[in-house]
Formats: C-alpha cells, sequence, structure tokens
C-alpha cells in the first residue's frame, strides 16, 4: 500500500491576490502522488465579536498531516483575520492537536519589502508555539533557472503585488512550495509510520 498523507492551505485573502497563491500551492501539492490536498479560507463572516468560529474549518486542518498558511501583510503583520484564527487555535494548542505536523507560510504586499518578513515570522512563531516542523524555500534568491523565489525569501514565500497584479515568478514559488511541503509530509508520516510500527 503507497503511504499517502494531506495538505491544508488555511488562508485569508482581500483582494485576490492570496487566494492566487494558495491556489498555486495547492495545485503544487496535488501534483504529487499519494498527495489530498485541499483549501481552508478563512473568511470574515467565521468572526463573532472578535473570535473566529468554524468548528468544521478547524476540524479539516486538524485532519491535515501539514498546514500552509497565507495572509496578505497589513499593517506590517497578517491581517486581523487572520489573527482573529490564530487567536481562536489556543484550545489546540491546550490540547496540543497540532504538535508534529508539518507548516509553511505565504505572505504579499503592495510594496517590494512592506515588512512582509514579519508575517513570515509571525507564521512561524504561529507554527512553533503549536509545536509544528516549520518548513522554508530551499531555492536560493537570484539563483534559480525559472526565476522562482525572486524575493529571496528562505523562510517562506514573500510576494510582491504592485497595484494588485502577481509576478508570475511568485506564483510559480508558490507551487513550488507546496510540492516541497507535500514531499516531506510523504516522507515525514513514513518516518513516523516506521517509528509506530518499530
Amino acid at each position: 500500500m503507497k503511504n499517502q498523507a494531506s495538505v491544508a492551505v488555511v488562508y485569508h485573502s482581500v483582494t485576490g491576490t492570496t487566494a492566487q497563491l494558495a491556489e498555486a500551492a495547492l495545485l503544487g501539492a496535488s501534483g504529487v502522488e499519494g498527495i489530498r490536498a485541499y483549501p481552508v479560507q478563512i473568511e470574515g463572516r467565521d468572526i463573532h465579536e472578535g473570535r473566529y468560529r468554524n468548528s468544521v474549518a478547524l476540524e479539516a486542518m486538524g485532519e491535515a498531516d501539514a498546514l500552509i498558511f497565507g495572509s496578505p501583510t497589513f499593517m506590517g503583520c497578517v491581517s486581523g483575520q487572520f489573527k482573529a484564527f490564530a487567536d481562536a487555535t489556543s484550545d489546540i494548542w491546550f490540547q496540543r492537536r497540532w504538535r508534529g505536523k508539518l507548516a509553511a507560510g505565504i505572505t504579499v504586499g503592495n510594496n517590494p519589502s512592506g515588512d512582509q518578513l514579519n508575517t513570515i515570522q509571525y507564521l512561524s512563531i504561529l507554527a512553533n508555539q503549536h509545536g509544528m516542523l516549520w518548513v522554508g524555500i530551499d531555492l536560493p534568491g537570484g539563483f534559480d533557472p525559472a526565476g522562482r523565489n525572486r524575493m529571496g525569501a528562505q523562510s517562506g514565500l514573500i510576494a510582491h503585488a504592485p497595484g494588485g497584479e502577481l509576478n508570475p515568478a511568485d506564483t510559480a514559488t508558490a507551487s513550488y512550495l507546496g510540492a516541497r511541503v507535500a514531499h516531506l509530509a510523504l516522507r515525514f508520516t513514513t518516518v513516523t509510520m516506521d517509528l509506530v510500527d518499530a
């Protein structure tokens, strides 16, 4: 029996650029044999009195072996909607239910800097608080023949979308990151299964 694993892309999008990157990451993950990839969109209607409340979405995240978090960068960090979701994972944190899962991050901004790195670092901290294992990008910026990781971020995907238009290289990087997370999820699941069977 072939090994299988699942990847959920958990994201909030306002202008549609984060959604496009999430779709590219999903395509990259889905292209890996043995992977089930699915989106979990964070929506404003799921936030009540400042708290994210969508038990179905949280359950879908819990079933995944890996989570790719995505948020636009607003005022130097994740969007308020994503932060409301992150705060709502405190019960999951308390029960350690995401411990051992893989995690990665995607963000986009209108400016070349725009403090997008802070957003990626926030996503990484969130993952580490949950006991997850962070997956960065292993493409050195400026050295990929296909032009991926053009912004040179190793911690996660940082995209630049002036005027709301994504660069195709950033979309290709999102697809690459999705495939990378998927391959590692399969390898990690295999190792975990071997340890359980030992």
